[in-house]
This record gives C-alpha cells, sequence and structure tokens, in this order.
C-alpha cells in the first residue's frame, strides 16, 4: 500500500512541475536594477533605454557595436543614410526620412550618417539598460595601452607610419 501511495504521490509532483512556468530574465538585470544613468536614459529594471541622436549637417555616428542588446532608430527630422555589416561581411544599408524605422542587430558594426545640408534628429531605443558601446575606430587606433602597431599593421594591410598616426589622435567618445 505504501508503495502505491509513494507513486501516486510521484506522479502528482510531476504533473505539477508539468504544469508550472518559468522567466528567466536577462542576467543584466542583475547589475542594472536601481542604476541612477540619466545620460542614456536608462528605465530601470524595464531593460530598455531610450536616446535622442542630434546630428549636425553631414555628421557621423560612427562604426559602434552595442554587445549586449538590439537598436532600433526612428528618424525625426532629416535624412540619414544607415547601415550594418552581417557577420558574414555583408553591408546593408538604407537611407531614412522622417518616420522611417531601421533595426541593427544585436552586436553586429553599425552607423549613422546625416546625408542632408541641414540637421538631422532621431531616436534610438535599445533593448537594454546597459547595452554597451564599442566605437570601432577608437577601440582599435585609441585603446589604452596601445595594441602594438605591427599587429595593427598586419591586420589592416596598412604602413607603420599611417598606424602611428592613427594612434597618435585624440579619440573621442561618440556620446
Amino acid at each position: 500500500m505504501k508503495g502505491v501511495q509513494f507513486h501516486a504521490a510521484f506522479v502528482l509532483l510531476a504533473l505539477a512541475f508539468t504544469l508550472t512556468s518559468a522567466f528567466d530574465p536577462s542576467p543584466l538585470q542583475d547589475f542594472c536594477v536601481a542604476i541612477n544613468d540619466t545620460k542614456t536614459g536608462g528605465l530601470n529594471t524595464l531593460g530598455i533605454s531610450l536616446a535622442r541622436i542630434d546630428f549636425a549637417p553631414y555628421g557621423l555616428n560612427p562604426p559602434q557595436t552595442h554587445p549586449r542588446r538590439t537598436e532600433i532608430l526612428t528618424v525625426l527630422e532629416g535624412t540619414l543614410y544607415v547601415g550594418f555589416v552581417t557577420s558574414d561581411n555583408h553591408l546593408i544599408t538604407k537611407v531614412l526620412y522622417p518616420g522611417d524605422v531601421f533595426v541593427f542587430p544585436i552586436g553586429l558594426i553599425h552607423f549613422q550618417f546625416n546625408v542632408g545640408n541641414t540637421n538631422a534628429v532621431a531616436l534610438a531605443g535599445l533593448s537594454s539598460q546597459n547595452p554597451g558601446v564599442i566605437t570601432i575606430a577608437k577601440a582599435v587606433f585609441g585603446s589604452n595601452p596601445a595594441i602594438n602597431p605591427d599587429v595593427l599593421v598586419k591586420a589592416f594591410q596598412l604602413d607603420l607610419n599611417i598606424v602611428k598616426q592613427l594612434q597618435s589622435k585624440l579619440w573621442m567618445d561618440n556620446n
């Protein structure tokens, strides 16, 4: 009789566990709770950010990547030439006008360039309140300490003097 009770209890527990569901929040949630970052517009604990980007005529948001999240860009004013490079080195581009929307997939190198002779404004939404940003040129040529120039000469097939000139520039953040 005890064997039947044990078997019935086991079946009941097994059924109970099959009816439950769980949600595993992003691991970023563990360290994003209660940040006070007014610069990126992060919405605490919601896992999203919103940024307004103002472009001067022919202004550029240089090639960059967000290693932790996808970006969606909406053009409010002006004309932007935008694009990203896929993991198999295929360039996807589009010219955006007011009201147009474009998505930059997580981790892919992307850019935005104002092709107009007037100001442009865009809103960028990111699927994380801490998406991270790596500006490619600054990361490669402006790292501290500097990457050995011989590595960059070989990697980019450039003359050593050009690499040293690029490394000597003051690479600014694009934010």
